[in-house]
């Protein structure tokens, strides 16, 4: 019995060794194992980058199949775009230089013709880069919806400044006026020196420039002086009552006579004309204090402001002369003793 009680502890003992040592064979096995499924997959991950680099990977056919249709097929849209683009740019030129011969044996305004040829140049070429990203494969409407949006939102931002260029384009089209012109609008009037898309200049008799929006100048009324070759001048005189008519018509009509017997040094015309239109002198109001005569007479445009600066100088010397008074307002105050 005692034999046995000193045996059992040294027997569990043993076995409990024997369980330690198996259990750590069995992780060195399982260790052993996972280091071996490692390297099988190190293994398969080579040969996918082997077979990546050799080209046997399927996915790498598949994309370079796609590449190779998508260029195949977008090349041929690509190089006909360009060609398009090419002969567009050629034909643009030969269409602008017919437009300015066009213009110039019309006899239209250079301001015009110059902005009318850019204008249709630039809108062609628009046309044309859109036509181009049609063929490659750009939709064209999302295109132009986009330029119709930008567009608008321009031409709100800008709405006087596009008012201004529309009032251009009319001044240009229509020509109520042109360069050299003696115009009045408003409370401006002067000599046209330059007639721009978005506003024209006026010199005035000052030395000044005005600049008049071509919106205004389109749309209110103008007064243009010098439109036709043929100009009326009007003079106007008081004479005191009581002084026969006959005789102030005559010294008014020797002092036309003059000028319709001086040849003007800058057209070779007289100043004052007589063929078509002769001069009229005539009563034209009863006055408080004198009778107004008045003279119409009709001259070049180039003589005019030559007869008004010297008309009524001669008029006045006339008259006094002549001994007929020319009167002036008077009051008289009467008062009662």
């Amino acid at each position: 019995m005692i034999l046995l009680q000193s045996i059992l502890p040294t027997a569990t003992t043993a076995k409990a060794d024997t369980t330690a040592a198996v259990t750590g064979h069995l992780a060195k096995i399982d260790s052993v194992n996972k280091a071996v499924a490692d390297s099988l997959k190190n293994i398969d991950s080579i040969k996918d980058i082997g077979a990546l680099v050799t080209g046997d990977n399927p996915l790498l056919k598949d994309a370079i199949g796609h590449l190779i249709n998508l260029c195949v097929g977008f090349l041929p849209r690509l190089l006909g775009a360009f060609l398009v683009l090419w002969i567009g740019f050629q034909l643009i030129k030969p269409v602008k230089k017919a437009m300015m011969r066009l213009f110039e044996k019309r006899n239209a305004e250079a301001s015009l013709r110059t902005f009318l040829t850019s204008f249709v140049e630039i809108l062609l070429k628009v046309l044309l880069v859109i036509m181009v990203m049609d063929i490659i494969g750009v939709k064209a409407t999302s295109f132009i919806a986009i330029l119709g949006a930008l567009g608008l939102a321009i031409g709100m931002a800008m709405q006087g400044t596009l008012q201004n260029f529309a009032g251009g384009v009319i001044i240009l089209m229509q020509r109520p006026f042109k360069v050299g012109d003696y115009i009045e609008s408003g409370n401006y009037a002067g000599y046209v020196t330059e007639i721009r898309i978005f506003n024209t200049l006026i010199k005035p008799f000052n030395g000044r420039i005005i600049v008049c929006p071509n919106s205004d100048l389109a749309t209110k009324s103008i007064i243009n002086h010098t439109k036709e070759p043929k100009i009326r001048l009007t003079c106007e005189v008081g004479v005191a009552y009581g002084t026969q008519v006959d005789r102030v018509k005559e010294v008014l009509m020797d002092v036309v006579h003059v000028y319709e017997n001086t040849t003007s040094a800058k057209d070779g015309k007289p100043l004052v004309l007589k063929e078509d239109k002769p001069a009229t002198v005539c009563v034209t109001e009863l006055g408080s204090s004198a009778v107004k005569y008045t003279i119409w007479m009709w001259c070049t445009v180039a003589n005019y402001w030559t007869v008004w600066e010297r008309m009524n100088e001669d008029v006045y010397n006339a008259l006094n002369a002549a001994h007929i008074e020319i009167p002036f307002p008077q009051v008289q105050v009467h008062t009662k003793q």
